[in-house]
């Protein structure tokens, strides 16, 4: 990847229905050359897809990581269970101290506090560490 690959990906991560045309003028390319650059890209897995951001209708009322440590397991033992609950949007076996990261919206405090609990009552859980996400950045 050029300078040129950069600068058109930059751009589609700001905006992934940017036309061609307005892509070749920041660029300073012609519109040929950028349409070529994509294709190869595409093809190349770097860009992967165009995805449309979408706001919440409802937004979540609390969004919070929950960091989890235990003993003698793998991430593999605790995965299917956290599966069990929707409001979990991401989890991922982390090195380091915690051994699991994971992030949640509730719609409740109570509905976390619930959650929480739960994992908690893992076999081998040690200790489950709260986070709330008191304000977001969009990058």
């Amino acid at each position: 990847m050029d300078k040129f690959d950069q600068q058109i990906l930059a751009l589609l991560r700001s905006d992934a229905r940017l036309p061609v045309t307005r892509i070749a003028q920041a660029v300073n390319l012609s519109r040929t050359a950028v349409s070529e650059r994509i294709r190869l890209l595409e093809h190349k897995g770097i860009i992967q897809g165009y995805h449309a951001a979408v706001a919440s209708p409802d937004p979540p009322g609390v969004r919070a990581y929950l960091e989890l440590f235990y003993n003698d397991s793998r991430c593999d033992m605790y995965v299917d269970r956290i599966r069990a609950f929707p409001e979990v949007k991401r989890c991922c076996g982390i090195s380091g101290e915690t051994d699991m990261l994971i992030y949640l919206e509730a719609a409740s405090m109570e509905r976390l506090i619930e959650i929480r609990a739960a994992i908690e009552a893992f076999p081998r859980m040690q200790r489950v560490k709260t986070h709330i996400v008191m304000k977001e950045w969009t990058m």
